[in-house]
């Protein structure tokens, strides 16, 4: 297994990917260059420019779009992994030597791309991702590192009582793009219902109330295409956040190439696309059912009868999708918190800590005026002379307003879980059944009548002669 860095065919400094313009840059020279002449570059159709790092000296040609084997051209190989010593004790994790300055880098056993400690150049690390770990999709990062801090920014901007350590410049500056793995799974879904369905309709005429009951038998059939139903596919903690900025846009999968991944953290997965085999076969069945049942209309009730859902033509793929993520570990209870960031739609997710002194100001600011209502209440204004139990009763109504203002904030800067398959386990929000037959045949309509109160009648009538209108 070997490392590599994409390496400028004008001065050799490392390329990295730029969402803003969809090309790769180099930090040193500012050139630019797409996809396709990134691969050109190997057949040398990118020449160096003149006063290029390495004095003219030939530079090697850069990366095809095929990851085998060997290292892709145009990038400088590292050294053979090494094990290191938690390696060896079981920890997972390898040593590599920087291609740039020779420093080393240490890698846990998922991390498929990262950066150099110590020059800060972007490192591949080649073998992570190829045979069954090589991806089939990738969306490459559409918001860059300035628009992240901005929405960062604006999201944090709204949660008052978060510690100042959360969103300090040192903090921000550990913003991190990252690439986490995501199973993606497609399916034909052939479903069918049989359901009864009842609509009412009420009116008055003179003292009798109406009552009209028609009943439908409602019958659907169809198929419904599940296109790219995205599962977390990384155990780590992280994973959650790689969960709570679904959905993505379909439209931005492209087949992967590895210089997507230049610039930017990537991980493999470690989870199985046989541990999510039950889980998501449900997640479609309960879609294909809610689809089934909301296209039945509009009925007073609807009494199900039959309904089939059955999976076929199921396939799993691989995709790697863009996050940005900023973590913090809390000095107060020493829990780890989170900041992710849909690095294509801008969707933003967290969890977030809460500062104790600005909570307890909070509890003060509520408490103190309650209390002073309170007991102003209860006494009539006679203050002078409260009795002790009305102090306690003042005192308990005042903390416990307040205290339910506080735990509502920490309730809500607590991440919310994605509830149900819409909130945000798919590409697309929506899977509609094309439908081969779609009939609703009345079977049966009943009318009946009530009395009307004498008194509800009398009502009725002196509104209609107020108003000169009938229903």
């Amino acid at each position: 297994m070997a490392a590599f860095t994409y390496k400028c065919p004008h001065c050799g400094g490392a390329m990295t990917f730029d969402p803003e313009g969809q090309t790769y840059r180099c930090p040193y020279c500012l050139s630019a260059l797409s996809l396709e002449e990134l691969e050109g570059a190997a057949s040398g159709s990118v020449s160096p420019s003149p006063g290029g790092a390495a004095s003219g000296d030939p530079v090697p040609p850069m990366g095809g779009a095929e990851m085998g084997s060997a290292v892709p051209p145009g990038s400088t190989e590292m050294e053979g992994a090494v094990p290191s010593a938690d390696s060896a004790e079981g920890q997972g994790l390898l040593a590599y030597t920087c291609p740039s300055c020779g420093a080393e880098i240490i890698a846990d056993e998922t991390t498929a791309a990262t950066f150099c400690y110590y020059c800060h150049n972007p490192v591949l690390l080649q073998g992570r991702l190829e045979g069954s770990d090589r991806p089939d999709y990738v969306i490459p990062f559409q918001i860059g590192r300035e628009k992240a801090e901005e929405i960062f920014s604006q999201w944090i901007g709204r949660k008052r009582y978060a510690p100042s350590g959360f969103y300090s410049r040192q903090q921000i500056d550990h913003m991190a793009g990252v690439y986490f793995p995501y199973w993606l799974y497609c399916c034909q879904v052939d479903g069918e219902l049989e359901a009864e369905g009842t609509k009412l309709r009420v009116w008055d005429a003179g003292d009798r109330r109406y009552t009209e009951k028609k009943v439908y038998q409602v019958r659907r059939e169809g198929q419904m295409q599940v296109d790219h139903l995205a599962q977390n596919a990384l155990k780590k903690a992280n994973g959650q956040l790689a969960q709570g900025v679904l959905p993505f846009r379909p439209e931005g999968l492209l087949p992967f190439h590895m210089s997507y991944l230049s610039g930017f953290m990537a991980e493999k997965r470690d989870i199985e696309k046989q541990e999510l085999a039950a889980q998501t076969e449900d997640q479609v069945r309960e879609l294909a059912a809610t689809a089934l049942r909301d296209s039945a209309g509009e009925y007073s009730s609807l009494t199900m009868h039959r309904q089939r859902t059955d999976i076929r033509d199921a396939k799993w793929e691989q995709g790697l999708l863009p996050v940005w993520t900023l973590t913090y570990r809390s000095p107060a209870d020493g829990q780890l918190y989170y900041f992710a960031l849909n690095g294509q739609t801008g969707k933003a997710c967290g969890k977030v800590p809460v500062d104790r002194r600005k909570l307890l100001l909070l509890f003060l600011t509520v408490f103190f005026p309650l209390l002073a209502a309170v007991l102003l209440l209860i006494t009539g204004g006679a203050i002078l002379s409260i009795q002790w139990y009305q102090i306690l009763l003042a005192l308990g109504a005042g903390a416990g307003i307040a205290g339910s203002v506080c735990w509502g904030v920490i309730r809500q800067y607590d991440m919310e879980e994605p509830v149900g398959i819409r909130a945000g386990s798919m590409f697309q929000s929506d899977c509609p059944f094309t439908f081969r037959e779609q009939s609703d045949q009345l079977i049966h309509t009943a009318v009946t009548h009530t009395a009307i109160p004498q008194q509800q009648s009398l009502r009725q009538q002196g509104q209609r002669q107020g108003s000169g209108r009938y229903r």
